[in-house]
C-alpha cells in the first residue's frame, strides 16, 4: 500500500532520511553503499521507508520508467523541460556510441533552489537487461564518460525530489585521445584502417597522417614508453602503453625519435618526428597511427582521434511553453521515439488530440499524453488548448475529473445545463474548461449537449 502524506511532512523526513545517509552510524556503515549517487538517494529513501509514500514510490518508479521508455536522440544534441517539486520527473535517453568517444552530458537548471541532478548511463545489453556503467559524481551535474564498447547506451537524468526548475541537457561528443600529430586533425588522415595491403594479404592496422617531414609527433595520452625501435614495416616505431585504457599507441615511420623506453610521456609530449622509414620509403612523410588493446588485436584509430561533432546547435523551446497545454492540429500526426520523422510512429493522433509539453526544441516537443506515454511530436502539428474547439452545454450532471481516466479523483460536480468549454480530447474523455477557469476531464458520455463551435 502506498501512503499519501503532507508535502510538508514528506521533506521533513526525507531530510532526516538522507542525513542519515550520508552521516552513517554503527560498525556496517559504509559496507553496502550502492554504486551510484542516484542509487544511494534511491536506498535512503527506502530506509525511511519514504517508498511506501506515494510521492517516493513515484521516484523510484519514475527513475525506472525513464530507462524503459527511453527516447532516442542523435548524438550532438540538447533539449529544455521542467521538473515540477509536486511531481516525480525522470526523463531517458537512447544513444548509439563508439569506443573511442567521449560524451560530455551536462544539465543546467534554473530554479529557485540549488538542484541536484542524478546523471547515470547505463549499457543496453538486452530488451530487458542493462549494466550501470558510468554517473555524476554528488552535487555535479556534468558526467564525461568514454565507451569501453561500441553499442547503444541509455542516458538517465533525475533530479532529486521536492525542486522546480527549468534545465537545459546537453549531450556532446569528442574524441578520446589527443590527436597524434602536431598542427593536424583527423582531415589529415588518407589511409584507413582495414585497407588492403601487398595485393590483399594484409590489413592496413591503422591509420596515416600526412604532414612534412620533421613534424612533432605527439602523445595522444599520458603513458609509459615500450618498444622503441625498428622494424622492417615500421620502421623507426615506439609504443605508448595506458594503463587506464589498456591499449597501446604504435607510431610508424618515424624520422627519428625523441624518447626512450620506460620514459613517462604526458599529452602532448613529442614521441618522435614524421619520417618515411620502413616499408614507407616510396611514399611521402607521414605517421602510420595505430591501436591495440593489451588483450586483443589493432583497433581501428579513427573514433579515438577523429574530429567532434561540435556543440549541439538544436533551436530550444521557449521557456514560457514547457508545461503547456496543446493539441493536435493536423488531421493526424504520429508520436515518435526520435524528434525526427525518420523513424516509425509509435502511436498516431487525430486532430484535437490533447497532450503536455514536457520539453524538447522549437521543431520537436517532447510530450506527454493523458495516459502517460511519452515520445516526439512535431511542433509545426500541433497549437495551444487556450483557445477552445467549442463550447458545449452539460445534458446531464457529470463528475469533472483531474486526469482522463474514470478511477480519477473528482474536482467537481458539473450540474445539468452547465456550458464548458472543449480544449481538447483523449480517446472517451474531452478536457474542458469551466467558465473560473478550472480544467478538467469529463467522460464523452453524457456530454453530447449544445454545441456552440468557436
Amino acid at each position: 500500500m502506498v501512503f499519501r502524506i503532507p508535502l510538508r511532512l514528506f521533506s521533513i523526513s526525507l531530510l532526516t532520511a538522507l542525513a542519515a545517509a550520508c552521516t552513517g552510524v554503527g560498525p556496517t556503515t559504509g559496507l553496502f553503499r550502492s554504486s551510484s549517487p542516484h542509487d544511494q538517494y534511491g536506498q535512503s529513501l527506502k530506509t525511511a521507508k519514504l517508498d511506501k509514500t506515494a510521492l517516493g514510490a513515484d521516484w523510484l518508479a519514475a527513475g525506472e520508467r525513464a530507462l524503459r521508455d527511453s527516447l532516442r536522440i542523435t548524438i550532438p544534441y540538447r533539449e529544455s523541460g521542467y521538473f515540477s517539486e509536486n511531481k516525480a520527473f525522470a526523463v531517458g535517453y537512447r544513444v548509439d556510441a563508439q569506443r573511442g568517444d567521449r560524451l560530455l552530458v551536462r544539465v543546467e537548471t534554473q530554479g529557485q533552489k540549488e538542484v541536484q541532478v542524478f546523471i547515470d548511463v547505463l549499457a543496453l545489453e538486452s530488451r530487458q537487461r542493462t549494466t550501470p556503467v558510468a554517473a555524476s559524481k554528488a552535487d555535479t551535474n556534468v558526467l564525461a564518460w568514454e565507451p569501453r564498447r561500441t553499442q547503444t547506451y541509455l542516458i538517465r537524468v533525475q533530479p532529486e525530489l521536492l525542486r522546480s526548475g527549468r534545465y537545459t541537457i546537453s549531450i556532446t561528443r569528442e574524441p578520446a585521445l589527443s590527436f597524434p600529430v602536431q598542427g593536424r586533425d583527423s582531415r589529415q588522415i588518407s589511409s584507413f584502417f582495414g585497407m588492403a595491403r601487398d595485393g590483399g594479404r594484409r590489413r592496413h592496422e591503422g591509420v596515416d597522417i600526412f604532414a612534412p617531414r620533421g613534424t612533432p609527433a605527439v602523445a595522444s595520452v599520458s603513458g609509459i614508453v615500450t618498444g622503441v625501435g625498428t622494424s622492417s614495416l615500421g620502421g623507426n616505431v615506439a609504443f605508448v602503453s595506458d594503463n587506464e585504457r589498456g591499449i597501446r599507441l604504435y607510431y610508424a615511420h618515424l624520422d627519428r625519435w625523441n624518447v626512450q623506453n620506460g620514459q613517462r610521456v604526458s599529452i602532448g609530449d613529442t614521441i618522435g618526428f614524421v619520417g618515411n622509414t620502413g616499408n614507407a620509403r616510396t611514399t611521402g612523410p607521414h605517421l602510420h597511427f595505430g591501436i591495440y588493446g593489451f588483450s586483443e588485436g589493432a583497433t581501428d584509430p579513427l573514433p579515438f582521434i577523429r574530429l567532434g561533432r561540435g556543440p549541439a546547435r538544436q533551436s530550444l523551446l521557449a521557456d514560457t511553453r514547457l508545461g503547456d497545454s496543446i493539441r493536435v492540429s493536423a488531421a493526424r500526426t504520429a508520436v515518435r521515439t526520435a524528434p525526427t520523422a525518420d523513424v516509425p510512429g509509435i502511436r498516431d493522433l487525430p486532430r484535437s488530440s490533447a497532450l503536455t509539453i514536457v520539453g524538447g526544441t522549437s521543431t520537436w516537443l517532447r510530450v506527454m499524453l493523458p495516459d502517460g506515454l511519452t515520445g516526439y511530436v512535431a511542433s509545426a502539428a500541433t497549437e495551444s488548448a487556450a483557445r477552445p474547439l467549442r463550447t458545449l452545454t452539460l445534458p446531464n450532471p457529470a463528475n469533472l475529473l483531474d486526469a482522463a481516466d474514470p478511477t480519477a479523483a473528482t474536482i467537481d460536480t458539473l450540474p445539468t445545463g452547465s456550458a464548458v468549454e472543449v480544449l481538447a480530447g483523449a480517446g472517451a474523455f474531452l478536457l474542458v474548461r469551466k467558465p473560473d477557469g478550472k480544467t478538467g476531464w469529463l467522460t464523452g458520455s453524457g456530454t453530447a449537449g449544445n454545441q456552440t463551435r468557436r
